[in-house]
């Protein structure tokens, strides 16, 4: 009985990590493809209004974090997505859950993302500038792999609440 317990978990591991890393591997290349069409298209600097003022296409190499933030310290952010991709591949392997295949998934196209830009990209190897491209009124420019990373956190932030809202309902059926 044990055993048979073990073989269907380590099949919806394997179900639930190949589910995330699909995920990943599709926002990763969707990342791509926008940063690729917007270096092709948009002229940097140049503003693009898609949806009136709420949404436009702005195109930036950003050297730095959200808002330009540690932009001489470009190393220490693709060391860190490196370890935080490696987080990621080893949680492919421990989930057991749908929600957590799509924070996962999410979450490796969103760092993988940034870091194929850390690696690829201008001025150097591991110091390469992100491309970002969309502008909301009043906020940093970003890209898709920042929407994957933010999504993925909203997500958590949210399951975190649910299942705290459940423990409480459980503790107070049981008193």
């Amino acid at each position: 009985m044990q055993a048979a317990r073990g073989t269907a978990l380590n099949k919806q591991r394997w179900g639930v990590g190949l589910l995330a890393g699909g995920l990943g591997v599709t926002m990763l290349a969707v990342d791509q493809l926008v940063k690729i069409a917007s270096v092709t298209y948009l002229t940097p600097g140049q503003r693009v209004p898609i949806v009136g003022d709420l949404l436009s296409l702005n195109l930036i190499r950003n050297p730095g974090a959200a808002f330009g933030m540690g932009s001489g310290v470009t190393i220490v952010f693709t060391v860190f997505a490196m370890l935080a991709t490696l987080g990621c591949l080893y949680a492919l392997t421990r989930i057991t859950r749908l929600w957590h295949a799509v924070a996962v998934g999410l979450l490796l196209g969103g760092i993988t993302g940034n870091l194929v830009d850390r690696i690829t990209q201008p001025p150097a190897a591991l110091h390469g500038h992100v491309i970002d491209m969309f502008q909301v009124p009043n906020f940093a420019i970003f890209n898709w792999a920042d929407v994957c990373i933010t999504l993925a956190a909203g997500l958590i932030i949210v399951a975190g609440f649910l299942a705290e809202a459940r423990e409480r309902k459980l503790e107070k059926a049981a008193a």
